[in-house]
């Protein structure tokens, strides 16, 4: 009877280690898929767009690697740096004219950062300002959406600001599902709502 008793603890012990072993190579599966995705969208961004992300014209010099920790990841930041409504209005009229797009829908049109204020852009340059439809694929909600998981991603620490730079200026549209599903803060989805602090627009 005590050696049926052992033998059945050996058993019980045998398929709880093969679970336990199971659970950890899934996880450590997912950890690794999760960190190839990460290098995929950086890659591939630096290999489209490496020299755009560099024009210093575009970004803010006050925001590097260094400092993200006191500037973008630091909550409020985009509201302390950004023009007054009226100047951005400003920058969106002229926009507007200057692509020949009547007034009556501008409502439809988004003032854009190439590099948002988020991702180290500059607040006020006026060669980082761009008109973006707010729908479609290649629409500002969608950019927003990028821009948050790009960010987040940066202040996590698993992607530089170099490359989230890069990814941005470059071909997002093309890497969309790929960002989006991005979860560098161990929470966030691709149904979350963009917070005005993370797109920076």
């Amino acid at each position: 009877m005590k050696a049926r008793n052992t033998r059945r603890r050996g058993i019980v012990r045998c398929a709880v280690e093969r679970f336990e072993h199971r659970r950890d190579a899934r996880a450590r599966v997912a950890r690794a898929l999760h960190i190839a995705v990460l290098v995929l969208v950086a890659g591939g961004a630096m290999q489209r767009a490496p020299a755009k992300a560099q024009e210093r014209q575009l970004l803010d010099t006050r925001v590097t690697q260094q400092s993200v920790a006191d500037t973008i990841c630091r909550p409020g930041y985009a509201d302390t740096v950004s023009p007054s409504l009226d100047e951005i209005m400003a920058h969106k009229s002229r926009l507007l004219a200057a692509r020949g797009i009547d007034p009556d829908d501008g409502m439809s049109y988004a003032l854009d950062r190439r590099v948002p204020i988020v991702l180290g852009g500059s607040p006020n340059a006026l060669a980082n300002f761009d008109l973006l439809p707010w729908a479609g694929r290649n629409g500002e909600r969608r950019k927003e959406l990028v821009t948050a998981r790009l960010k987040r991603c940066v202040c996590a620490g698993r992607m530089s600001l170099a490359d989230a730079q890069a990814a941005i200026v470059g071909n997002w549209t093309s890497q969309y599902g790929q960002i989006a599903r991005m979860s560098c803060d161990g929470g966030a989805t691709d149904t979350d709502t963009a917070g005005r602090d993370d797109d920076g627009s």
